[in-house]
């Protein structure tokens, strides 16, 4: 009883002083909370599969160890299809989870309706010539626009150029994903072909790969308008870096716009890269949301693991694996960063998915491997018996490889008898193209029709459950993020 006394007497003085307060002159000034930042992060993992997920745990930390990526606490399926086709290819995949719009393959962020016309060739005989025409289609809103259009922040970082099909879906809008030089041009504020929508100063954050396209064809490029589009940039006051050092020397206190593009082409495969000349994936993402969460509003960040992909489509599945691991620490570092400026991500939303599948497999009745290391291939060898260990045998006398692709360059022509001494030390290799079933032109491995992967924490991630269109990541996402 007395303490209840005492909290009744300490609430009275409380109001009291509260009462005063307000009555005063000094405090009549209307003190207003400043809301704060939405930022959203989206990941995605170019190509990686639910069979890459699973073979890239397995290389990384064994069967029963676990990803960044494994443990995002909500979890759905995506189906992937796109306007015209089964098996989607990355520009309307990823034009879907951009604009909540289903359309045709090779398309960037455009209404359903548009055709998707194939490049002619400039006078330097490369296919960038447009050809879309008029009333092809109209500009699909993205994720990012709208970001830009409540006055947040926002950037796009890839491994892959930064003018290729999954940056390019999030602030372009084209019929075709290979006019690679006009998608460049949308990025320059107020150059020909810009995209307005991106606001006066355009991006804050450009960081990959993809030189060429932004360079004279004079200069070693492939622009054929004799437009340096860097110099542009450098004169709307971005920060330029062109390699490691450059980009590591950046003070993220002191750089309101950032780009940088490190090769003249992709960034190299992870397995490849000299650390020296091309930063991480991790290293850039950091970076990125440094220099974006300047913005008191918040900021809308996009990060591609793109050279998944393109390790897939080549067959090589240890790059594959490794650039999926690389991708997962760009997660990690990503999920680390945030949480230090908010704890419990109550005004961040990561989404981690993928556009699409590929055709690779885990074959046989393999024993556990555990991670790969030296002196153990892991996923990466040959299927052995889980019961005797022995090396497992086809029809012809041959050992086979755990991870095979549904299709692919390498392909037996005749009896598998003559690989009779296929082993781990040469599957395991950097350079080793598994075999396919069925056999395609060099580095044409197809994409998958499987639904794919998403997981997502934060703000609003509970959202995202069951089995869910890409287009419906679209209305997650804006919502969730206050777009």
């Amino acid at each position: 009883m007395t303490r209840r006394k005492i909290s009744v007497a300490g609430c009275s003085v409380a109001i009291t002083l509260m009462l005063a307060a307000c009555g005063s002159d000094a405090k009549k000034e209307e003190i207003v909370a400043e809301a704060p930042p939405k930022n959203v992060i989206f990941f995605l993992g170019d190509g990686m599969g639910l069979t890459t997920m699973t073979a890239a745990r397995i290389y990384s930390v064994g069967e029963d160890g676990a990803l960044t990526m494994d443990t995002l606490p909500e979890t759905a399926f995506v189906k992937t299809f796109s306007n015209d086709a089964q098996v989607t290819d990355s520009a309307p995949s990823m034009a879907a989870y951009m604009t909540g719009v289903k359309m045709n393959n090779e398309v960037i962020s455009m209404s359903a309706n548009t055709l998707a016309i194939d490049p002619g060739k400039d006078a330097n005989g490369n296919k960038l010539v447009n050809k879309c025409g008029t009333g092809n289609g109209t500009p699909a809103t993205t994720l990012l626009e709208l970001a830009k259009a409540k006055g947040y922040a926002a950037g796009v970082v890839s491994t892959a150029r930064v003018t290729h099909a999954t940056p390019a879906a999030t602030y372009s809008h084209i019929c075709h994903r290979d006019l690679e030089n006009d998608i460049a041009a949308a990025l320059v504020p107020g150059g020909t072909g810009y995209n307005s929508a991106l606001g006066t100063t355009g991006l804050e954050v450009v960081l990959g790969g993809g030189a060429q396209f932004f360079k004279p064809f004079k200069d070693g490029g492939k622009r054929s308008d004799d437009r340096d589009l860097v110099a542009e940039l450098k004169a709307k006051s971005y920060t330029v870096a062109n390699n490691a050092t450059d980009f590591k020397a950046v003070d993220a206190a002191k750089t309101e716009r950032l780009f940088g593009v490190f090769t003249s082409s992709h960034m190299s495969y992870d397995l490849d890269r000299d650390a020296a000349k091309e930063p991480s994936l991790a290293e850039m993402t950091t970076k990125a949301m440094d220099v974006l969460a300047k913005n008191k509003k918040g900021y809308f960040l996009m990060v591609e693991g793109g050279r998944i992909d393109h390790a897939l489509h080549e067959t090589t599945a240890k790059k594959a694996l490794q650039d999926t691991v690389a991708f997962d620490n760009a997660i990690k570092a990503a999920i680390e960063k945030a949480k230090l400026t908010d704890p419990t991500l109550a005004n961040t939303l990561i989404v981690v998915t993928a556009d699409h599948d590929h055709t690779l497999v885990l074959n046989g009745y393999a024993k556990r491997t555990g991670k790969t290391a030296a002196g153990n291939a892991g996923v990466l060898g040959v299927v052995k018996n889980y019961v005797t260990g022995a090396v497992e045998k086809d029809l012809d006398g041959a050992p086979y490889s755990i991870i095979g692709f549904g299709n692919g360059e390498k392909r037996t022509q005749s009896s598998r008898a003559a690989m009779a001494s296929l082993d781990e030390t040469v599957t395991s290799a950097n350079d080793y193209h598994q075999e396919a079933v069925i056999r395609t032109a060099v580095g044409n491995e197809t994409h998958g029709g499987t639904d794919v992967f998403l997981g997502a924490i934060g703000k609003g991630s509970e959202t995202f459950l069951g089995t869910i269109d890409n287009t419906t990541v679209f209305g997650l996402v804006k919502t969730a993020g206050g777009l």
